[in-house]
């Protein structure tokens, strides 16, 4: 969308995703994810060597990478010039032909060729305010096929309006001390000043307005939700 009323997305990444040291870290701080609950769940739901896939707020390719070896084609769109970097380093490292790194968000990214079987995103869309977030979820419906799959991680607070002050302050008490290896209180409260994280009970009638139907949906520790979806 070229329109002046489209905010800069790069300005919402988080000033650390765009500072190489902090890139460099990254992948120890986010624990490595293991990709295979993911690669399998979009297997069960038919996607096979020839599927394509857009992966929205790629980072460092976690997730990517691996889906290239698996599906036909995978597009990682990432804002951050930092992050590309190292994901194109490791595309290259693999020699993986069927991932292509573009510059991108939610908001920018312009889907071209055979429409999306499946969208991903991990523990980016909490960058963009509500409305926003709205607008971002209609076009990941746009760019995918009628009954694609929609697989979305993200922070999102599983609880009522009346216990949000105690959960936070549970949230940060229990928080890792070692901030080389996981988020700590500060981090964390960083995240809750700054970021967009929204409420559970906000956020799936956004997936439902967006065109999609909830299949399943978890959470760990009232926080940490993941989301299969379903385009109408």
């Amino acid at each position: 969308m070229d329109r002046d009323w489209i905010p800069d997305e790069l300005a919402h990444a988080g000033p650390e995703h765009l500072d190489a040291a902090f890139v460099g870290g990254f992948d120890r701080k986010q624990g490595h994810p293991d990709p295979g609950e993911d690669l399998a769940l979009l297997r069960s739901h038919g996607l096979t060597a020839d599927s394509v896939v857009v992966d929205l707020g790629a980072g460092t390719g976690q997730f990517a990478v691996p889906a290239a070896r698996h599906f036909g084609r995978v597009i990682a769109v990432e804002i951050s010039p930092a992050m590309r970097d190292v994901l194109r380093e490791r595309a290259a490292a693999e020699e993986l032909a069927t991932l292509e790194c573009v510059p991108g968000g939610f908001l920018t990214y312009e889907h071209s060729g055979a429409p999306a079987d499946a969208v991903f995103t991990r523990h980016a869309l909490h960058q963009l305010p509500d409305f926003w977030k709205v607008m971002a979820l209609r076009r990941m419906a746009g760019m995918l096929r009628p009954g694609g799959i929609l697989r979305l991680h993200d922070l999102v607070y599983d609880v009522a309006a009346q216990d949000t002050e105690t959960f936070l302050e549970d949230w940060l008490a229990a928080a890792p001390k070692d901030s080389s290896t996981a988020y700590t209180r500060e981090d964390l409260a960083e995240h809750i000043r700054t970021e967009h994280s929204t409420f559970r009970w906000l956020f799936e009638p956004m997936l439902t307005a967006a065109g999609f139907e909830i299949t399943d949906a978890s959470y760990r520790g009232s926080a940490y939700a993941s989301y299969t979806c379903v385009r109408h």
